[in-house]
């Protein structure tokens, strides 16, 4: 398999997956994506890791694309969506891992290294905070307010009536009233979103993910494991222009993952490595190389 992405079912964990694929060998990128997206969201990012000598893997996550759709609220409880994880790179065979998530997959690639459930060799993050900083700010009033759809999602059916009316319209909303570089998301591309959450079934999986969160909350005690400091090499990358999750929110995680690299792109929205590709493959590819990484200012103006 060269640099052109090819999509295979996986099975794994007693489910299947649809893969998007590129590069070869036995070190395995697993890049998961967030809501309400699909693995096409590491369109930009898979030749990349490819071309650094990765086996690139993106897979729709449980309930996403073509993969297994399990029907209860408790079926999307993180636990299982770990063990997705797990199952994955269990199949891949691949003698070291590095992991890579944004938005959702980005909290699902968080606690997998923090609980070591197979070993990461490194880690990058995208515009979602350490599950102890998220937890924390939460009882903010500030990142509540932010937060207001979790609760929002709470509600039988309406919410897939509503994001699911005029073949998911609204989905394109949540990206077309949130992003800062709309021209990386033409009708086009938002289309393929669209399409894939109005399948049957499909909005009920994607907002089971928070109904289960909610249900699951973690207690202190389950919060109080993961301030366990993470030792292996970590990259926040953090889009500003966030107005889901607060910049504020990354402070202080330097205590919590010991190795940690984290770069703010200002003017970015939440949607990072599809509305700053370029810039974001430029801190993948300096980390990667272990170089320093740039710093970035307005208009992706970078620094050393």
């Amino acid at each position: 398999m060269g640099l052109a992405i090819q999509t295979r079912m996986v099975d794994a964990n007693g489910l299947t997956f649809e893969v998007d694929m590129c590069g070869h060998g036995d070190r395995l990128a697993i890049c998961l994506h967030g809501f309400p997206e699909l693995s096409f969201a590491w369109r930009h990012q898979l030749p990349l890791l490819a071309r650094y000598g990765y086996r690139a893997w993106a897979p729709n996550l449980r309930g996403y694309g073509r993969s297994s759709r399990p029907t209860s609220v408790a079926d999307y409880a993180m636990p299982h969506l770990l063990a997705d994880v797990a199952g994955l790179i269990d199949q891949s065979g691949a003698t070291s891992v590095l992991l890579i998530g944004h938005d959702w997959g980005g909290a699902v690639a968080w606690q997998f290294a923090l609980q070591n459930l197979r070993p990461v060799n490194r880690l990058v993050v995208m515009n979602i905070p350490h599950p102890v900083r998220f937890f924390e700010g939460l009882r903010t009033w500030r990142q509540a307010c932010r937060s207001w759809y979790i609760a929002a999602f709470q509600i039988p059916w309406i919410p897939e009536l509503l994001l699911g009316s005029h073949h998911a319209a609204l989905v394109e909303g949540i990206f077309s009233e949130t992003v800062t570089a709309p021209e990386y998301f033409p009708a086009s591309v938002v289309r393929i979103y669209r399409d894939a959450a109005a399948r049957p079934g499909a909005l009920t999986a994607m907002l089971n993910y928070y109904r289960a969160l909610w249900r699951h909350w973690p207690t202190a005690t389950q919060l109080d494991v993961l301030r366990e400091p993470l030792d292996i090499p970590t990259l926040l990358i953090w889009g500003e222009d966030d107005i889901a999750l607060g910049k504020e929110l990354t402070t202080q995680t330097d205590q919590l993952a010991r190795q940690l690299v984290l770069r703010y792109l200002p003017g970015v929205s939440h949607w990072v490595q599809q509305e700053a590709p370029d810039t974001v493959n430029t801190l993948l590819e300096a980390w990667l190389s272990e170089r320093p990484v740039p710093l970035v200012g307005q208009h992706g103006r970078l620094t050393f």
